[in-house]
Parts: C-alpha cells; structure tokens; sequence
C-alpha cells in the first residue's frame, strides 16, 4: 500500500508537473527562525569524539579555505552539473558538521581512498547477495525502468512497501533504509569519503555521473568499485553534484518549485535523500493551497543558510 501510495503521489505530480502559474522561485534563507533539532544519533557520535559541531564546522570551512586544489576541483565539477558551486560545498559543510570529521586537507582522502583498493566485499543481508534479493518477483516492475536512477528508485520503492520490517517467504527483514540493510558491508551508518556518499545513491545516480563526468558505470555485484569511486575525492565530488541536479530537477518537475537559489534546501535534500517522493508530497500539498507551500530546511540546511554568507566568500 505504501509503495502504491507513493507512485500514485509521484504519478499525479508528474502529470501536473509544470502548475497553470509560472515556476514557483522558492525564497533564499531559512523558514525556521531557529535551528531545528539535531538527531539524536548525531549529538551522541560528536560528543563521543570529544568535540563540538561549532568546532567541526571550523574544521571544515578550514579545510575547504585552505585547499585551493580542492576548490578548483569543487568549482569544476560544478560547472559541469551546472550548478552553483556552493550546493557541492554546503553538501560538504554540512556532512562533516554533522556526521564526520574532515582530514586536514585533500591528499589524506585519497590515502584512505587508496587503503580500501584492495578490499573485498559484497551487498548483501544474511547471506543474500541484493542482486539476487532485486530478482524476486516483488520487484519485477522495476526490471523495465531505463536509467539507474529510476531503476533504484523503484527498487527503493518496492522494499519500503513489500520487505521492511516484514516476513517474507519465511524470511524477516529489518525495518531500516534498505541503503542501511543490504549496503553497508562493513558497520550501520557507514558512509565514505569527501562527499559521505552512500553506496545506494552511487548506484542511483551511476548513469548521470558516467555520462557527464565519464567514469565508468557502477554495479551493485562489484561492491569494491562503488566503494572505491566514492571514496575517491574526484570521482566523489562527481556524485555530490549529481545528487543536488538530480534534487533540483526532482522539485522543477514534480513539485513545480525552483530550489536552486536555496543552498539550505539542497543541503537538506543531500542529507535526508528521497528528493523524488519529498516533491511529490510538496506538489499534493500545493495542489489546492491558496498561497504556495514552501519547502523547509532541516538542521543540517539551516546550518547552511545560516553561514551562506561565510561559505559564499570561499568562493
């Protein structure tokens, strides 16, 4: 019932993508006066490092003006999505705000990148390997899907409503992200590298990020090459900018809403994930609201907002 409530909000969105009034321009800065709350799970892993977010956020904003390498980097890469510049770099502020702590400058990403090169690994959820868990029946709908963005997406889709937190076929699953089930070989949480990009979204955004930037396609039976290009700061940064495209496009198309003039926003859509059903939601709650519904920041996007005029002059 889920997954069909959530295809039927995306496919009304979708046929009432562009609304009779012009695209709706969603206003800089935040809409909380306040910060909203930090998980939980977040303030626990920051004072179990014995530091502070403010402290983290120094770090970072050091790291980044101090990098010149990685700023050209930042700066081409964005061009290249054709976004601005400071999406890659809220995404980046906000992650290791948050959830990591920044090296002290580039070159220690590429040594830890290196470190996993000969690593070997698999996908897989109590001796399942997912590609054998996507070819049951239930996701059958998804094989006709033509990128790997809508591919996994459906995939997604399919878990929440039919496995999470169910029995199946004899089989319990947990009730967690399917990212969090069968994509984290190593321990929950884990995310990597310059972009703490998660192993799913790689695979999601594979076709973009390999017909713009040009590297190869991703496979989910070779976890070690998703592992390794996430970890990778180049090929890293490639699937920030994808990612915060993609988000923009999701809220054009399905939402009717220009978010690209909101850094905060995309931080968010970086954070939680799910741009496509989060703009779907947006579009029913405009659907018959008399003056426009705007899309929210959570903490991590407000952070972002907050210090626009900080980061803006790392530029």
């Amino acid at each position: 019932m889920r997954r069909l409530l959530t295809c039927l909000l995306i496919a009304i969105a979708a046929l009432t993508s562009v609304p009779a009034y012009a695209m709706q321009v969603v206003p800089p800065g935040n809409r909380n006066i306040e910060q909203p709350a930090v998980p939980g799970a977040s303030v626990r892993r920051t004072k179990g490092t014995k530091t502070t977010f403010d402290r983290k956020y120094e770090k970072v904003y050091e790291l980044l003006s101090t990098d010149h390498e990685l700023m050209g980097k930042i700066r081409k890469t964005a061009a290249a999505y054709g976004i601005d510049p400071i999406h890659v770099i809220g995404a980046i502020v906000g992650e290791h705000t948050y959830n990591v702590d920044a090296y002290d400058r580039l070159q220690a990403y590429y040594v830890k990148a290196a470190s996993y090169a000969g690593e070997s690994f698999r996908f897989a959820y109590d001796g399942e390997d997912v590609d054998t868990f996507v070819g049951r029946p239930q996701f059958a709908a998804c094989n006709s899907k033509g990128d790997s963005y809508t591919l996994w997406s459906c995939r997604e889709d399919v878990w929440e409503s039919d496995f999470r937190g169910k029995t199946v076929g004899g089989k319990s699953f947990p009730n967690n992200r399917f990212s969090a089930v069968f994509f984290q070989p190593f321990y929950a949480g884990q995310t990597f590298g310059l972009g703490q990009v998660n192993p799913l979204t790689a695979l999601m955004l594979s076709d973009l990020v390999s017909r713009v930037s040009g590297y190869p396609k991703l496979n989910e039976k070779d976890a070690g090459a998703v592992y390794r290009a996430i970890m990778e700061p180049d090929v890293s940064l490639a699937f920030v900018a994808a990612s915060i495209r993609k988000s923009i496009d999701d809220y054009k198309q399905i939402a009717g809403m220009d978010i690209s003039g909101n850094p905060g926003l995309t931080a968010t859509l970086y954070n939680v994930g799910n741009s496509r059903q989060r703009a779907a939601t947006l579009a029913a709650k405009n659907r018959d609201a008399s003056v426009p519904v705007w899309p929210e920041e959570n903490y991590y996007g407000w952070l972002i907002n907050d210090k626009l005029d900080e980061l803006k002059g790392l530029l």
